[in-house]
């Protein structure tokens, strides 16, 4: 997985309801900014920063993602992530995306609250207008956080829902910080009508999904892969069709599974719970939408399943849901040549004319 190139595309559509903006931000796009924000870095070059992002481990990863966030101050700097991170996702196939992006830090650095969400509404609705995908926001609690910041967070999320933000998350050190510890940041966003998307199950075991989905009531629950050690919990989340959103190769990258063979999203399926694919932090995990689909391919798993679990779990309005269901329905499947475990066919067919539309 190391020092790999990027995937080719394969048009198909797709959904993605978990990437972290900030870690998309490719190499020569972080130098630009920094050099426009005075904001130093370690590296003075494309392949010097490349080399910075080469993943290591998870201390060298947060250290990556704060020089990498820190470079970010302006409203221009977060309207360029998400547009910039649409036309590549696009090249992929992707017709939806749910960003997540982490406020509170920026906040700590001297940011204006205002600066940051209304820099990324304007990528939404630019996005839209030059690439054709539908970008919705879910702003990270950072775990780290005081539970009052949150709530501060929950507000401003509620001030720009009709911009383009329809949820809140809870990101960050999931060890040092249980779900409970907001439980009044997400009673307050739910009240606002915003989904709950919280990350849990990834370092720690199934008593952080349990935490998420009873105080924090996720609608959602981003990673959720440790699920497969608790048996009541499988038949909980599939009772209630809870969508989790599988990111594979990261959790390879991260040591969170030892190898793509042994990742538990294949017991998930057959369990009945309905997951996503997602690539959560691409550049800094050398990964794409096209190859995440190529992994979860080669574990005998169908794309429409994933396709399908978007659009039950995104947090659209209906009129946006319609047009991605109205997607899936007109697409070709079995036009993909898929074989289990062999991957897909190299040429698919071709996307439905909703998908031109905007």
């Amino acid at each position: 997985m190391q020092d790999t190139e990027k995937a080719r595309p394969a048009f198909y559509p797709k959904i993605e309801l978990h990437v972290h903006l900030e870690a998309t931000v490719r190499p020569e796009t972080l130098l630009e900014i920094a050099r426009r924000n005075d904001v130093a870095l370690p590296a003075d070059t494309v392949e010097g920063i490349q080399e910075l992002y080469d993943f290591r481990d998870f201390d060298h990863f947060i250290e990556v993602w704060i020089l990498t966030t820190n470079a970010l101050k302006t409203a221009d700097d977060f309207r360029r992530v998400v547009v910039d991170y649409a036309e590549e996702a696009a090249r992929h196939g992707a017709v939806y995306i749910e960003g997540i992006f982490s406020p509170i830090e920026r906040t700590w650095r001297g940011v204006g609250w205002d600066d940051i969400f209304s820099g990324y509404c304007d990528g939404v609705q630019e996005a839209r207008a030059l690439h054709g995908v539908d970008v919705r926001l879910t702003p990270d609690i950072t775990r780290g956080a005081a539970p009052e910041e949150g709530v501060e967070l929950v507000g401003y999320a509620a001030k720009y829902r009709d911009r383009g933000v329809v949820g809140v998350g809870l990101g960050g050190e999931e060890a040092l910080h249980p779900p409970e510890k907001f439980i009044e940041a997400f009673a307050r966003a739910r009240e606002e009508g915003l989904g709950s998307v919280p990350h849990a199950g990834e370092v720690v075991g199934p008593v952080s999904i349990w935490g998420a989905i009873d105080a924090l009531q996720a609608d959602r629950v981003r990673h959720g892969i440790r699920a497969v050690e608790d048996p009541a919990l499988l038949d909980e989340l599939a009772g209630r069709q809870i969508v989790l959103d599988v990111t594979p190769l990261s959790n390879v990258r991260t040591g969170v599974v030892k190898s793509l063979d042994e990742h538990p999203l294949p017991d998930l399926v057959a369990a009945g719970i309905p997951c996503t694919v997602s690539t959560d932090d691409p550049e800094m995990f050398d990964t794409d939408l096209t190859r995440e689909y190529e992994a979860v391919a080669s574990l005998g798993l169908h794309p429409k399943s994933f396709f399908d679990a978007g659009v039950l779990g995104a947090l659209c309005d209906d009129p946006a849901r319609d047009r991605l269901r109205r997607i899936g329905e007109e697409f070709d499947w079995d036009g993909l040549g898929f074989r289990a475990g062999d991957g897909l066919a190299e040429d698919s067919a071709r996307l439905p004319a909703a998908l031109e539309e905007h």
